[in-house]
């Protein structure tokens, strides 16, 4: 492989080994099936171009061929990405097509169809993303210009697995169904990036949006998110997974507006985003906890709580502490939560509500 990027780096300065997107996958497979249905073998392994210039090679997993169709398999390799899809079997399956039909594309086995609007894909085509469409079209016609023949090619897309795979990922709130997207706008999947989940938070505000929804919620985790549809009742697709991505849902927000935005979360995360963190990973964002005493003491707490609460290991212990002396610090961090929010997004149109939940999903506080 020629690559011009360097690997990711984890806590510990160890390099982190980077993989190879759904999409690259998919665009090596088509081109190496290309060679089967139009030449004398199939080339092992295929080599492609990725946007940025890389030229990975990919080694062919299974291959078939025949009267009309050839098919190859590569399994998918996500590096040190905790991807769902990895060690997935990719295939592409082409076929010629009448002249004049250029290339076309169908969903098979395990990859999704969508079906909602405010995806980079129109409702009714395969959930085949723009940027791979494109790798696989040039590829289709570098190829098949190579070989002399038409580029008038019907590409199949599936994945083994996929409909299962999908349900551990956004797609079906999203309105994919059916199985899994094929992704990817540089090829390369960047080990443990944040940059995949927050591009999955914008996509399902445009779906929300889309749908003409007017109520978003964003969720810091599974618990909370359960939280809030008991209370709530909304549809499917107005659940966000925002994880620990506070700013990166504010922020496109503010630009994409929906009128009404809950967000529901734990006390430790509820308290970091009241201090005005907007990343709330514990890696990147810690509980303060001199500053949640100073909360407590304007909610009437004595010198010994206060005390007890700077000394306190966790956000859980705090808030225990405080219930046992009634004071309602959950009901402050709710509302200062909400302040913040607020403040990020500019606009008075947007109204914030926040809620805080413990540790089994009960809904403790509401701004």
């Amino acid at each position: 492989m020629v690559a011009s990027t360097q690997d990711s780096v984890n806590e510990k300065g160890t390099a982190l080994k980077r993989g190879w997107t759904t999409g690259a996958c998919a665009t090596a497979a088509t081109s190496a099936a290309l060679y089967g249905l139009f030449s004398d073998a199939f080339k092992d392994p295929i080599q492609i171009t990725l946007p940025g210039g890389q030229t990975p090679d990919f080694a062919l997993a299974t291959e078939e061929r025949g009267d009309d169709f050839a098919m190859c398999g590569i399994v998918k390799d996500a590096g040190d990405d905790p991807d769902v899809t990895h060690g997935a079997m990719v295939r592409a399956t082409v076929r010629q097509l009448p002249e004049g039909s250029g290339v076309q594309f169908k969903a098979g086995k395990g990859v999704g169809m969508v079906t909602k609007p405010g995806l980079p894909i129109p409702p009714g085509e395969p959930a085949i993303n723009p940027v791979p469409r494109k790798m696989m079209i040039e590829h289709c016609e570098k190829i098949c210009a190579e070989l002399g023949t038409r580029a008038d090619i019907e590409i199949t897309i599936s994945v083994d697995n996929g409909e299962a795979l999908a349900q551990q990922t956004w797609n079906p709130r999203l309105g994919i169904v059916g199985g899994l997207s094929i992704l990817g706008t540089t090829g390369i999947v960047v080990p443990f990036s944040c940059a995949a989940w927050i591009h999955s938070i914008h996509r399902g505000i445009d779906v929300a949006r889309a749908e003409g929804l007017t109520h978003v919620v964003g969720s810091t985790g599974d618990t909370s998110e359960k939280a809030a549809q008991k209370r709530l009742g909304l549809p499917l697709q107005a659940y966000l997974d925002m994880g620990d991505f506070a700013g990166g849902l504010l922020k496109y927000l503010k630009a994409n507006p929906v009128p009404n935005l809950t967000i529901c979360g734990g006390f430790a995360k509820i308290t970091k985003l009241a201090e005005g963190h907007l990343d709330l990973h514990s890696g990147r964002s810690q509980v303060g906890f001199d500053w949640l005493a100073e909360q407590a003491q304007s909610l009437g707490a004595d010198a010994a709580l206060c005390d007890e609460i700077r000394a306190a290991n966790t956000a859980k212990h705090v808030l225990e502490l405080c219930t046992d002396a009634d004071i309602d610090i959950a009901r402050r961090i709710a509302f200062l939560a909400a302040e913040v929010a607020q403040n990020v997004l500019r606009n008075e149109d947007i109204h914030v509500n926040v809620l805080v939940t413990d540790r089994k999903g009960v809904i403790i506080a509401e701004s």
